[in-house]
């Protein structure tokens, strides 16, 4: 293979593998035999975790803004890649899932009506570990699309409790969605960082909707200088905790716990500098106190075998 050829392979498949437009069919994992063993996926959710910028250092939040660590209900996630080490470009590694997508409102976007929600503890998906490119593996790259968590607010000097609906896939397309008991129908794409918020005080149930900025939203890669990913995906990229060994041999599954870093993870501007979420104070208005990051600040892979 000459040297032209090679670069444009290289640059074929950076293209159509990165989490943007026009890439391949959906990859989705080959039915499990009953006899096994999988490569089986869940997710935690930890607020005392490392709070991780996009090129994985440690981050404050942001002057004008306030934090907390939300508590998770559900999540879902678009793509899963191995990475046998540091210098593997994006869409070059152990590609085990690739979840549906749709052009239904207009433009490439995730399917939304046919996301895996699932919550912390659970099995997520599962793989079966003959179909796995046998080697080691120290890197993962997960693509997380959807969170659904609670988080606390001030209203009138009382806390209360609301739900959050967030998307943080690149594009999503959404028929409708329910936040925690109200359905929010929308039929077409919605960026990343579009959200929905519900809450009940006193019997009365408000929902409101918005979007964060462009570019808000935190996505962690610790390997930007050696393997970067292109600004506005929604790939967060993680260490495991032991190098994963694949050897073709196995007889048990394997258990790949992804720990998120919840720590302020749901970030917003403030109106009044009192580190409380104020989004229904109508003095605020018309801006009030909104969402403006709701990205993870971290992944890190723990292994169970």
């Amino acid at each position: 293979m000459t040297l032209r050829l090679t670069v444009l392979v290289v640059v074929f498949s950076m293209a159509t593998l990165s989490c943007k437009k026009d890439d391949p069919d959906p990859v989705e994992p080959p039915p499990s035999e009953e006899s096994g063993p999988d490569l089986v996926f869940k997710f935690q959710f930890d607020a005392d975790a490392p709070r991780l910028n996009n090129v994985g250092q440690p981050d404050e939040i942001e002057d004008g803004n306030a934090g907390q660590s939300p508590e998770f209900n559900s999540i879902s996630a678009h793509y899963i890649e191995l990475a046998p080490d540091a210098w593997t470009a994006l869409g070059t590694g152990e590609i085990l899932y690739k979840g549906p997508e749709t052009d239904a409102g207009g433009t490439d976007a995730l399917d939304f009506d046919q996301s895996i929600l699932k919550p912390g503890g659970e099995e997520f998906i599962r793989i079966p570990l003959s179909e796995i490119e046998s080697g080691t593996y120290e890197w993962i790259r997960v693509s997380l699309s959807y969170q659904n968590y609670d988080i606390e607010y001030l209203f009138n000097g009382s806390t209360y409790s609301g739900t959050v609906a967030s998307f943080i896939g690149f594009n999503t397309y959404i028929s409708s969605y329910e936040i925690k008991n109200e359905s929010i129908a929308v039929n077409d794409d919605r960026l990343q960082g579009y959200w929905g918020f519900e809450t009940t005080v006193a019997g009365w149930t408000e929902t409101t909707t918005g979007q964060a900025p462009e570019g808000a939203t935190t996505v962690p890669n610790p390997l930007f200088a050696s393997a970067p990913i292109e600004d506005g995906s929604c790939v967060v990229t993680g260490p495991f905790d032991t190098a994963l060994n694949i050897t073709g041999n196995e007889t048990d599954d394997i258990v790949i716990t992804l720990s998120l870093s919840t720590n302020q993870s749901f970030e917003w501007t403030e109106v009044t500098e009192d580190g409380m979420y104020e989004p229904l104070d109508a003095s605020f208005q018309p801006t009030g106190e909104v969402p403006v990051d709701m990205g993870v600040r971290g992944l890190e892979a723990i292994v169970s075998q």
